[in-house]
């Protein structure tokens, strides 16, 4: 039985009401795609380039970051993503 791999993502929220301390959420693909299942679909709904069921980790990230940046495109704080090394 092949186990899967474990990522970790983490946010930065950056802005005008000051920076907010890094976040982290680790999971496999699968859990991850679960947990930021919203943020997707809002992303998606916004801007239809935004891909809701990402095969690799690498489209994952960027698709999250499309998908924050149009679900906050008229906000002051900005979410970040980047993959832990």
């Amino acid at each position: 039985m092949k186990t899967e791999k474990v990522f970790t993502v983490i946010m930065t929220n950056s802005g005008r009401a000051g920076d907010k301390p890094p976040r982290e959420v680790s999971g496999t693909l699968d859990e991850l795609k679960k947990y930021f299942s919203y943020t997707f679909e809002v992303g998606a709904s916004w801007d239809k380039k935004v891909n809701v069921n990402p095969k690799n980790i690498t489209s994952f990230v960027n698709n999250l970051q499309r998908s924050f940046e149009a679900k906050e495109a008229c906000n002051y704080n900005r979410t970040s993503i980047e993959l832990k090394k």
